[in-house]
């Protein structure tokens, strides 16, 4: 049976020095009069048209759902998945925790690391573990990704077994850069000295003679102040696995 690395129990290692500054930010994110409206980040079904992804609901309204209608919201306190048929609440029930703290280590800007962690078995059922943050790019998933203007730009992979090397190029033809992972590390540089990183730019990613996709760069001119900001970024932008990411980790219970 494979065998894949599973980062949560040595990211937990890595963070603890971080772990105020992230409740310190999710104290200031959860603040009277920084909180927006509910926004849609799922639909489908016979109302996906009324209920669109990027619409935003207030946290008086009602969401009234046909059969065989989905919708997924996010909020401060983090995302619900509505099913029709039936009349739902856009608030969430009290009692439901405050996403906060996981919201703010999810995007947190820092530097690669090396991830050293058990293995986890996979089988029928089981859910292959996601990068743990927002902005890393995974090489299994090229696509357009939204980054931070002036951050560090860094490159994730599940499977940490092994050392292994990728190269980036410029879609439209140039020379390719290496991106070198270190066997236990799950997180490698992208050398922006060599290949800078260029809003609206393509960039070609392989392994080896293999081509696995196109990563397409977009700057935010800064981080959004919290996860309904974060969503209507991200969609605004067209950066989908960002946000299937951010609703997925804000989901978990």
């Amino acid at each position: 049976m494979p065998l894949f690395w599973n980062d949560n129990r040595a990211l937990g290692r890595a963070f603890g020095a971080t772990a105020a500054a992230a409740l310190a930010l999710a104290g200031a994110l959860a603040a009277p009069g920084l909180a927006q409206a509910a926004i849609v980040v799922g639909s489908s079904g016979p109302s996906a048209a009324t209920y669109p992804v990027g619409r935003k609901l207030d946290d008086a309204a009602t969401v009234t759902l046909r059969a065989g209608d989905t919708v997924t919201v996010l909020d401060a306190k983090g995302t619900r998945v509505l099913r029709g048929a039936g009349t739902f609440p856009v608030a969430a029930r009290a009692g439901t925790p405050a996403k906060g703290a996981t919201f703010a280590v999810l995007t947190m800007q820092r530097a690669a690391q090396r991830v050293r962690t058990g293995a986890v078995r996979t089988g029928v059922g089981a859910q292959a573990p996601a990068s743990p943050n927002l902005w890393f790019i995974d090489v299994a998933r090229p696509d357009r990704h939204c980054l931070v203007q002036g951050q560090p730009v860094r490159l994730w992979r599940l499977d940490t077994v092994a050392a292994a090397t990728y190269t980036l190029a410029p879609a439209a033809g140039g020379a390719p850069v290496r991106v070198s992972f270190a066997a236990g590390s799950g997180v490698a540089p992208w050398d922006e000295g060599k290949l800078p990183v260029v809003d609206g730019a393509r960039y070609a990613l392989g392994s080896g003679a293999k081509p696995l996709g196109t990563v397409e760069t977009v700057l935010l001119p800064t981080r959004p102040a919290n996860a309904e900001a974060m969503a209507e970024a991200l969609i605004a932008r067209g950066c989908t696995a960002q946000l299937d990411l951010l609703a997925a980790t804000l989901g978990q219970q």
